[in-house]
């Protein structure tokens, strides 16, 4: 199921196909009753009408979490730019050994968290992470030396200021992993499966079978779609571009 919701055109292409069955199996089911006295259409026409607005308030809320954890990431993305941007600076008061020590470390850093948000390629990015987690640990061990070294308190800022660096990290990991749970999908799904089915059932309302078999399901696997590409870190289209990191290490590499 993971698999599936990461990739936006097969959310798109999954669900188009089992809204557009559950339509059709709907229309059949109906071929096989007698036909409906009006206060039975009434109802069922009250029914339908109710699970369609319910499943427009799950699509609703499913949305607004999807965009939330998106906008998260952006946000994280410009406070690590900064923790780093900062603990760079700081690192004028380390010795001079140290300090010169902790730029290039910070440099590296830099491009493997830039890397980290461009990569798709799972065994790349076990890679990046793992590089990442080697500089992190080189890195505080300098700033951690110094200033058990020399405990000052002008030290102790460049250490915060790692540890900033290093909660940033943290940060940003853990918001690429919030995405919207799997039971709100499956909710989600099944409501929309049985609106179909509903519809499909009450076609004696409306004409035109074709194309309302082919609009409802169209318009509810968009909507499947782009829920699933803002709620997807790594595929399709609409991805976070760490435009902060990038300038900051523009601006790094041209001192």
């Amino acid at each position: 199921m993971s698999n599936i919701i990461n990739s936006p055109f097969i959310v798109f292409v999954l669900s188009f196909f089992v809204l557009w069955l559950s339509g059709r199996v709907g229309a059949a089911f109906r071929k096989r009753q007698p036909d409906l006295d009006e206060g039975v259409r009434k109802d069922l026409d009250l029914v339908v009408a109710a699970t369609l607005t319910l499943l427009a308030l799950i699509i609703g809320f499913s949305f607004a979490m999807a965009a939330g954890r998106y906008d998260q990431r952006k946000i994280y993305e410009e406070a690590e730019a900064n923790a780093i941007g900062t603990e760079y600076v700081r690192a004028d008061v380390l010795p001079a050994a140290e300090a010169a020590k902790v730029r290039g470390l910070l440099e590296e850093y830099l491009d493997q968290r830039v890397l980290f948000y461009t990569a798709r390629d799972e065994n790349r990015l076990r890679q990046i992470n793992s590089e990442a987690a080697r500089l992190q640990t080189e890195l505080w061990s300098t700033v951690q030396a110094a200033a058990a070294a020399q405990p000052t308190p002008v030290l102790a800022l460049a250490l915060s200021g790692m540890n900033d660096v290093l909660n940033s990290q943290g940060y940003t990991q853990a918001a690429w992993w919030n995405r919207i749970p799997i039971g709100a999908w499956g909710l989600m799904g099944a409501i929309a499966i049985c609106s179909n089915l509903l519809l499909g059932y009450a076609r004696h309302r409306v004409r035109g079978g074709v194309i309302r078999f082919m609009v409802l399901p169209l318009v509810l696997s968009i909507a499947f779609a782009f829920i699933a590409d803002i709620d997807s870190p790594r595929r399709g289209i609409i991805r976070v571009r760490p435009q902060n990191l990038i300038s900051l290490a523009q601006s790094l590499h041209v001192h």
